[in-house]
């Protein structure tokens, strides 16, 4: 049984992490770390706990909590595990983060980006990029796992194949994504009030979201060279789910007779198979038929469709997800999963909730 704390166990995140890990049969949550509660019950905190969760939520002591367990995630905002983070704690437990601190490799680009600084870059180097689809080898052998952003993970796997399979040019990528308002985090903060959310979409973070060096580090590591992107999100009234709708140039390639054209229907969607053929959380849609963020709600599951347009000659791909699960406390479970030589989708067969 792989023993498991989790520092910000009351944020949307842990709470999710919460919900999934209680139904994964090789894990068992010895520690719930909440700094806002202190010494309160946690089914107190989250009435849908109630006789499912008995324990009362501890400090964020890491120190203590490393000696105690074999797996620690910190759903935490960005500079606390920096700033906690010691070799000791390392070679006592496994850490899987899910925060930014250490998925972007050039601290620089962090410190400009997340406007902190950096305590512990000396990790940044070991610290793997938990994208399971993509790093999969990777992280079986890590004691430091970055789990991806919600954002990311949507936008990368999206464009991931085309990208580098060199169907489509990376630097002439657009995302367009929306998302539901659990991605804000449960902290009460004015623009996330019901009357501020409700009967309205708007654009935020634009130009400078902090997603976007993380988007373009791992495509530009697909692609072969530095990436840049465009990447707009945007706040819909909704709790959870990401819709990504990007555009790309086509890039003409060689028929057999020599000549140049662009890709056809079928030559796209085996880039697309190539890669997540056998992937059980990715699932390409038909021709035709596009993601909604209603079929993958509650799941761990990615959506994936596109549309060649040939008028303009570009690229047209959508992904969905849940923000909350595959976006961030389920593909920390995939994370834990490699992590113990598990099963991947163990503790994860979530059939996406509807209505």
């Amino acid at each position: 049984m792989i023993k498991v704390g989790i520092i910000g166990a009351t944020g949307y995140a842990g709470a999710e992490l919460v919900r999934i890990l209680l139904s994964h049969k090789d894990a068992e949550i010895k520690w719930y770390g909440s700094k806002s509660y202190i010494e309160e019950k946690y089914a107190k905190i989250y009435g849908n706990m109630f006789r499912l969760v008995e324990d009362t939520c501890l400090d964020d002591d890491l120190e203590a909590l490393s000696r105690q367990v074999d797996i620690i995630f910190t759903a935490t905002p960005q500079g606390f595990l920096a700033g906690r983070l010691t070799e000791a704690i390392l070679e006592n437990a496994k850490v899987v983060d899910l925060s930014a601190d250490y998925r972007l490799k050039d601290v620089s680009i962090y410190e400009d980006w997340y406007q902190i600084e950096h305590k512990s870059p000396q990790f940044l180097e070991e610290a793997v990029y938990g994208l399971c689809e993509v790093n999969r080898e990777k992280v079986r052998r890590a004691r430091l796992v970055a789990n991806p952003g919600c954002y990311t993970t949507c936008s990368i796997l999206t464009a991931y194949p085309l990208i580098k399979e060199g169907l489509i040019d990376a630097n002439t990528l657009i995302v367009d994504a929306k998302s539901g308002a659990s991605g804000a985090g449960r902290g009460a903060k004015l623009p996330n009030l019901f009357c501020e959310v409700n009967e309205n979409i708007k654009a935020y973070g634009v130009a400078t979201h902090r997603h976007t060096p993380e988007i373009e580090e791992q495509l530009g590591y697909a692609a072969g060279q530095p990436v840049t992107i465009n990447f707009t999100p945007h706040l819909v009234p909704m709790n959870r789910g990401i819709l990504a709708t990007e555009y790309a140039s086509l890039r003409k390639i060689s028929r057999p007779d020599g000549s140049l054209a662009y890709p056809e229907e079928a030559q796209i969607r085996a880039a697309y198979e190539k890669y997540y053929g056998k992937e059980y959380f990715i699932r390409l849609l038909g021709q035709g038929i596009y993601p909604e963020t209603k079929w993958v709600e509650g799941s761990n599951f990615v959506d994936i469709g596109f549309q060649i347009d040939r008028r303009t000659g570009r690229m047209i791909m959508m992904g969905a997800i849940d923000n909350l699960v595959k976006g961030a406390a389920g593909q920390a479970v995939q994370n834990m999963n490699l992590l113990f030589g598990l099963p991947e989708n163990e503790g994860l067969q979530l059939v996406p909730m509807f209505p």
